[in-house]
């Protein structure tokens, strides 16, 4: 089985160097997340390469590498690459190909955000869609290679690209040589496995820690197991860590690199990426969240103990669809008590609503909608529920929305509440 060696993470840090198609991307301290764990945090601000993604890294490696390996054999030159992705690999091994000279094809599940499918043809791809997870568009995708110039370039279970990712672990190093505590998303294990391998040969103290969602907690699940687990169809909002597994590349390297691994939830990852919005005013997507969330998680920090370490999450991708931001964020906000729903009883009689909704309105609340429910069997006949959609500024503000309207004599339920 093929491994990745710290000597191929140089080489592939060599060649990426002269290329202006990868960045060196900041690192900054976050303070709310310090305070949060008694830690010094640093995010690792990866979402800002060209592509929005660490992927860039490997896709270029390998692409640079294939094309000089034609050159160099009587093979065939390469004349098309294929990938399938669930979206960011797309965006890397297209602007990778357009970079080099050749065409690509892109293989990504019908789930995958319009927003990566929209870049990934800007970059100049042919985008293909199929199935409904990437299993089924990797399965497409295999099916497209067997002709003469064309190469497949694997999201992770390719050494070349796992080497690519790598880079990213010597780069931190080079930025911040004290860093205690590295956190990683997990998902085909591409990008896991060429930090982990990195940051080992160079600083074998550093511990570097695995973060995966519990609708898509392969690698815990496969570490407990001593063998490769998969799932079908993982379930979470961090679409690019939605592999349903690892390959035998990259487990083989978790299993000698990786110092643990956490799992967190879908919930973890809305709210991170809410609080790194705010916050550090940078937008980034659930898989690009998936690591800070692990420092939001009480059972997660209690299991690491980060307690005066110098700690970095990587924000490892950015390229999130508003369609699914609005939903994060709207989620977020219901968890915080910043969004609610209260349902009122009243008279149905006109001028009612008006007046509840100037009570709301006195306590600086903002209310987005309001129904009327008048058919529920529980209703008796003339009263109706008003249900009303409010922006609160959080529990004490809401509070005190409810105490103005049970105080003008109605019966109101908070059913947003946590039970």
């Amino acid at each position: 089985m093929s491994s990745v060696s710290i000597t191929d993470i140089e080489a592939a840090a060599a060649r990426l160097e002269p290329a202006a198609i990868v960045q060196r991307t900041p690192v900054e301290r976050s303070r709310s997340l310090s305070e949060r764990c008694g830690a010094d945090v640093h995010l690792k601000m990866e979402h800002l390469q060209r592509t929005g993604s660490f992927k860039t890294r490997g896709a270029y490696n390998a692409i640079s590498l294939a094309v000089e390996d034609r050159v160099d054999s009587a093979k065939p030159p390469v004349d098309r690459v294929v990938a399938a992705s669930a979206g960011n690999h797309a965006q890397g091994v297209a602007l990778a190909a357009a970079g080099a000279g050749i065409d690509a094809t892109i293989v990504m599940p019908e789930s995958a955000p319009a927003a990566k499918i929209e870049a990934t043809r800007g970059y100049g791809a042919e985008v293909v869609l199929r199935g409904s997870a990437f299993p089924e568009a990797m399965a497409h995708a295999q099916t497209l290679i067997d002709e003469p110039g064309v190469h497949f370039v694997h999201a992770f279970d390719d050494p070349d690209v796992v080497a690519g990712q790598g880079t990213l672990g010597l780069e931190l190093l080079d930025q911040l040589p004290t860093v205690d505590t590295v956190l990683v998303p997990v998902g085909g294990g591409g990008l896991a496995g060429g930090v982990a391998t990195a940051i080992k040969a160079r600083s074998p103290e550093t511990r570097v820690v695995g973060v995966q969602t519990d609708g898509a907690s392969t690698l815990s699940e496969s570490l407990a197991a001593g063998e490769r687990i998969t799932r079908e169809e993982p379930d979470t909002i961090a679409d690019g860590i939605a592999t349903g597994g690892m390959s035998e590349l990259t487990f083989g390297l978790l299993q000698a690199h990786l110092d643990e691994v956490v799992v967190i939830s879908d919930d973890d990852v809305a709210a991170a990426i809410l609080l790194i919005l705010e916050r550090a005013k940078q937008m980034i997507e659930g898989a690009g969240a998936t690591a800070a969330a692990a420092l939001l998680n009480d059972d997660a920090l209690d299991e690491l103990d980060l307690a005066g370490e110098t700690v970095v999450p990587l924000l490892c991708g950015g390229n999130i669809d508003v369609t699914t931001l609005k939903e994060v964020v709207t989620h977020a906000l219901v968890e915080r008590d910043q969004l609610i729903e209260l349902s009122v009883r009243i008279d149905d009689t006109p001028g009612t609503m008006g007046e509840i909704a100037t009570l709301i309105g006195a306590e600086r609340a903002n209310i987005r909608t309001v129904r009327h429910e008048r058919s529920r069997p529980d209703l008796p006949v003339g009263d109706a529920d008003l249900v009303f959609e409010v922006e609160t500024n959080g529990p004490a503000h809401v509070d005190r929305v409810l105490k103005a309207v049970r105080e003008a004599g109605y019966e109101v339920e908070w059913t947003t509440q946590e039970a």
